[in-house]
């Protein structure tokens, strides 16, 4: 929030709500419905004048959140400079109150009568057609990681300390100092990648923007204190950015030393409070050691703590590094899976300012297009539900990643295909086969199935793969003219949960050897979290496969994604391994064993799909 900010809220086209929180976001692309809770900020920010009378009278002291706990705030305070409104909030949680004991000092003072204690938050709601998510970052704490003295040595501070120790909007007004003891330090380290990189505690990722942080700290040091000097312990610069390099040059040129290698030890001088380094040189090999008057860590950045709670609001799936999963890497690399949602900045993944502002250009280009389109284009894949056979038991709605199926008990479920993606995971999980897949069907399925392995199949590998990831992997494969066996056959579903019980078992009822089940990473799924039910229908199918006498091993269940060619090769190599294993006559038992099943089941479920594939709508 800043002056760009005020711009915001003088267009008339746009509403700026502060100071308030999404609590609830319920509909599909289009029309969203979204509950607002609009916090109390018992002052009026339309009258509040910002005069400061109030805060001069309020007796309550509390630490500074914006300074990072470095300077302190009354109860009744404007967040941080350049707050859109420019006015004064009342926090209720530190303020004494009218009762028991009656303060009312900053009502007394205020000429303009805008403070008001019976204040309430208010819950609003308004319809929209796409929803943008940009709930920003946080910063790694490095009390988790004490290994560096945080904790210990009060002259050990944070980036984000720093930076708001050298503003000129700080609590010193710009004046450069350590805590201990208020004078401006003449030597100060700094240690890269503290809570980044290191998968010991959670965060092997790179924060993408430290390392350019610190080269521009210390460049405004060397133009602000030229005699100050300055030391960069680093594991490697990461200056990929458009004159990142001129950067790193410059400031080499002014002076700062840089050591490759991250410090062993931290200790301080009980006399100067100055902090002793130990640390290996990797590239001479030498242990050295260094005396600072400052240590500043370089923390990462993390996801924001309201993630979670984002997610489950919008249907999201997260990465295994904590931040959204993007709809695809590259071709839709601003989409969420949820049809009508879009990602701008820190949230999808670490990024420096120019990269979120492009990202945020592209998200107003997407939701703008989508707008103005008037109508929404659905693929042919979405899901319909044939009334005549379904039982109303709502199995197909509680598995539906994106909540695209409607269903109250004793009703007819209603599928909304504009929120529909056609994972068909609702029409593998359908026990009374009342759930159709278009182009997905399961006859279609069945007849590529029994055409595969009507011939030959004990020298075949029948593989399923999902659209997104698994086939697109055997595509890298080829593409990379990295060698396989060539006996897998390889039938396409746009969602390893398309697949269902009575699809596997058709396959070795058919003579396949080996069957093996392939989709997105586990935590990675294109359809938010559809593939978690793959995993429980393959338990399902093991178990049913070691009661009627089958290797479990034999049906196998693999995650490869579109850029893991190589894994799809080696997959293939190890199921194949598996074929040469499987007799003549343990796929005879197996034929055997799965034809007790009733036919008269087999025949109902033909029968339905056929019915179904005439009528579709």
């Amino acid at each position: 929030m800043g002056p760009k900010a005020i711009d915001v809220g003088r267009h008339p086209n746009i509403e700026l709500l502060t100071y308030s929180e999404v609590e609830a976001v319920s509909g599909y692309v289009g029309n969203f419905s979204v509950k607002i809770r609009k916090k109390a900020r018992y002052v009026d920010p339309e009258v509040c004048n910002s005069c400061n009378e109030c805060a001069k009278v309020c007796p309550v002291v509390k630490p500074d959140e914006y300074q990072m706990g470095l300077g302190s705030r009354k109860a009744i305070y404007i967040p941080y400079p350049q707050a859109v409104p420019c006015s004064y909030i009342l926090n209720m949680d530190d303020c004494l109150g009218t009762t028991p004991i009656a303060c009312g000092k900053c009502a007394d003072v205020c000429e303009q009568e805008c403070i008001d204690y019976d204040d309430r938050d208010e819950i609003i709601e308004r319809d929209v057609g796409a929803v943008i998510v940009a709930i920003g970052l946080d910063v790694y704490d490095p009390t988790e990681l004490d290994d560096y003295g945080y904790t210990r040595f009060e002259n050990v501070i944070t980036s984000m300390e720093f930076e708001r120790l050298i503003c000129a909007g700080g609590p010193t007004a710009g004046h450069f100092i350590r805590p201990t003891d208020r004078e401006r330090p003449k030597r100060i380290g700094f240690v890269q990648c503290v809570g980044s990189r290191n998968a010991a505690i959670g965060r092997p990722y790179c924060s993408n923007i430290c390392c350019m942080n610190t080269i521009k700290d210390t460049l405004l040091l060397a133009d602000h204190y030229p005699d100050l000097t300055n030391t960069v312990f680093y594991q490697d610069i990461r200056a990929f950015g458009k004159s990142f390099e001129d950067m790193f040059q410059r400031s080499k040129e002014a002076g700062t030393r840089y050591i490759r290698g991250l410090p062993g030890d931290i200790e301080e001088d009980p006399l100067t409070r100055n902090l002793l380094v130990t640390v290996e040189n990797t590239t001479t090999g030498k242990l050295e050691r260094h005396e600072f008057d400052m240590l500043v860590l370089s923390v990462g950045v993390i996801p924001p703590k309201d993630l979670a709670k984002i997610s489950g609001l919008l249907t999201l799936s997260k990465t295994s590094d904590g931040f959204f999963l993007e709809s695809h890497p590259k071709l839709k690399p601003i989409d969420a899976p949820t049809r009508g949602v879009y990602f701008a900045g820190f949230c999808e993944s670490p990024k420096d300012i120019k990269d979120s502002v492009c990202q945020a250009g592209a998200a107003a280009s997407r939701s703008g297009a989508l707008l103005n389109a008037g109508q929404i284009t659905v693929e042919a894949i979405t899901s319909y539900i044939i009334e005549d056979a379904c039982t109303k038991c709502g199995a197909c709605a509680s598995v539906c990643p994106y909540g695209a199926i409607i269903w109250e008990k004793g009703q007819f479920p209603v599928v909304v295909e504009a929120a529909c993606a056609g994972c068909g995971c609702c029409g593998a999980t359908c026990k009374s086969n009342a759930i159709v897949m278009r182009h997905f069907t399961d006859e279609q399925l069945i007849a590529q199935i029994r055409a595969i392995l009507a011939d030959k199949p004990e020298d075949k590998v029948f593989v399923f793969a999902c659209n997104w990831c698994s086939y697109a992997g055997g595509d890298m494969a080829g593409i990379s003219r990295i060698h396989y066996p060539s006996t897998n056959r390889v039938v396409r579903t746009m969602c390893s949960a398309r697949v269902s019980e009575d699809m596997v078992l058709e396959a070795f009822r058919c003579g396949a050897p080996i069957v093996l089940v392939s989709g997105c990473h586990y935590a990675d799924c294109h359809y938010i979290n559809a593939n978690r039910q793959t995993v429980k229908r393959v338990q399902r199918l093991w178990n049913k496969l070691d009661r009627l006498g089958i290797r479990p091993e034999r049906l196998q269940l693999e995650w490869i994604s579109a850029a893991e060619g190589q894994k799809f090769a080696k997959v293939m190599v190890q199921v194949e391994e598996l074929r040469k294993k499987v007799t003549k006559e343990e796929i005879e038992q197996t034929i055997k064993a799965l034809q007790e099943k009733p036919k008269k089941q087999r025949k109902a479920k033909s029968a339905k799909q056929t019915e179904a594939s005439v009528s579709t709508p």
